[in-house]
């Protein structure tokens, strides 16, 4: 039996947590088509998460109570550019999908499908899949929204965005994304793709959101991951059967259409019982007369 191999290096030290190598010539051309430039630059999100030791005399600007007047920037230019929409949904994906891939074409059909609903689509703002949700927006006549990330590399915004925000953070973006969504459409993708896949999922799970599907599409692509949460997962008691349902698993852009126009009525439903109970309801913590 071969040896086992076990990282033997610090964690801090592990190659995943250095800067990005550059690309090797294979894969150079794909890089270059959503990459500005080829020399990694300090993000924000980076100064403010690797720690750095201050200089004896940094500009207030430098220093972190300055980011965290920023930070709150960020989500007021968020909150105010997104305000005004009836209703969203987000679309998330590989960045590195081409046009004539049938995930970029079955993106772009469920996009359609929705724009035309009412939804105004919503994504990362870069190539690949997020590109094709928001030309099937754009191609209805639906509202077409790209909330970018400031990254190492500059992602390219897409061409067919009728509102474009820039974000350094991605916390505040992340939350754009869940705030004015109601439903969250997942394409096959990398890491970026399943943190806001589990992100989501927790936010369902700890009951911060109600009535909010998570749309898997590829049912090859995702089957092994589920497959997985039912074994080892399920198995070993981290997770409960139900847990699994938060989920749904498809390769129709029309039961994905159905699906998150049935829980957006679901949600605006739930959202007036809330409100009638809150005005009939005494309010907790009263003072007595």
């Amino acid at each position: 039996m071969a040896p086992r191999r076990i990282r033997t290096s610090p964690p801090g030290l592990a190659r995943s947590r250095q800067r990005p190598a550059a690309p090797s010539d294979e894969s150079a051309a794909l890089d270059d088509a959503i990459r500005d430039v080829d020399i990694p630059r300090v993000t924000e999100d980076e100064q403010l998460l690797n720690f750095r030791p201050r200089p004896p005399r940094a500009e207030f600007t430098h220093t972190d109570p300055w980011r965290v007047m920023r930070i709150v920037a960020e989500f007021v230019e968020g909150f105010d550019r997104l305000a005004s929409l009836d209703k969203a949904v987000t679309v998330f994906g590989s960045a590195r999908v081409a046009p004539d891939d049938p995930q970029y074409r079955m993106a772009e059909e469920v996009a359609r499908l929705l724009a035309r609903a009412g939804f105004a689509i919503i994504t990362g703002g870069g190539p690949g899949i997020m590109e094709a949700a928001n030309k099937g927006a754009r191609d209805a006549g639906g509202t077409s929204i790209g909330c970018n990330i400031e990254l190492p590399f500059e992602q390219r915004p897409n061409p067919y965005l009728d509102t474009l925000i820039d974000f350094r953070y991605f916390f505040a973006r992340k939350t754009m994304f869940v705030k004015y969504s109601s439903a969250f459409l997942i394409f096959p993708g990398g890491f970026g793709t399943l943190d806001e896949l589990f992100e989501a999922l927790v936010l369902i799970q700890t009951g911060k959101l109600y009535h909010f599907p998570v749309i898997l599409f590829g049912t090859r692509y995702w089957g092994g991951l589920i497959e997985w949460l039912r074994g080892p997962v399920l198995h070993e008691g981290k997770i409960r059967s139900d847990d699994l349902d938060l989920m749904v698993l498809t390769d129709d852009p029309a039961q994905a259409s159905r699906l998150v126009i049935r829980a957006c009525e679901m949600q605006t439903s739930a959202a007036a019982r809330r409100a009638s109970r809150d005005l009939t309801e005494p309010a907790r913590g009263r003072s007595r007369p």
